[in-house]
């Protein structure tokens, strides 16, 4: 007979089954069509303090077009992605314009069961003048600037806690 292990009685949800992220990780294509733009592959992994990977934290992703605009109708702008058992996800997109004032970047909120509030930074392509990247201490800023790995291929890990912590802003 199987025993049943009891779970500890606070553990915090929301809990995403690994559905909820499921076909929403490739902005390349909108309504079954092309979205104009050079696609790229932006992919790291989320770990813990202790460098252990996190399964099945969900990422959301949210960015301007090619022209620097969040309204653009023919781009849609958001994505959902999960982690896997080695903490690895991967978002297939299109590199971004920078916003007016801003430099060219991607949004993320990872959402988790267990943690107390959602997650927010950003991933910047290149260092630079930016009101957000500005914001950060200046010996932190390199944590939120990818790696360029290939043609159109771009890393961007994500540590929770710990000294080399991601940096995460308020909501």
């Amino acid at each position: 007979m199987k025993r049943l292990v009891p779970t500890a009685e606070m553990t915090l949800g929301p809990f995403f089954p690994r559905e909820f992220a499921q076909d929403a990780a490739d902005l390349t294509r909108l309504e079954g069509r092309a979205v104009p733009g050079e696609p790229i592959e932006i992919s790291g992994r989320v770990v813990q303090g202790d460098g252990a990977p996190v399964d099945n934290l969900v990422l959301e992703i949210w960015q301007a077009g090619p022209d620097g605009r969040h309204d653009n109708p023919a781009f849609l702008g958001w994505g959902r992605a999960a982690t896997d058992a080695g903490g690895v996800y991967r978002f297939r997109t299109v590199l971004p314009g920078a916003p007016k004032g801003r430099l060219a970047h991607v949004s993320f909120c990872l959402l988790y069961s267990g943690l107390m509030r959602q997650l927010q930074t950003v991933m910047f392509f290149e260092r630079g003048a930016d009101p957000v990247l500005d914001a950060v201490p200046e010996k932190l800023r390199d944590r939120l600037i990818a790696r360029k790995t290939g043609a159109g291929s771009y890393r961007f890990d994500i540590r929770l806690r710990g000294g080399d912590e991601t940096p995460f802003f308020d909501d």
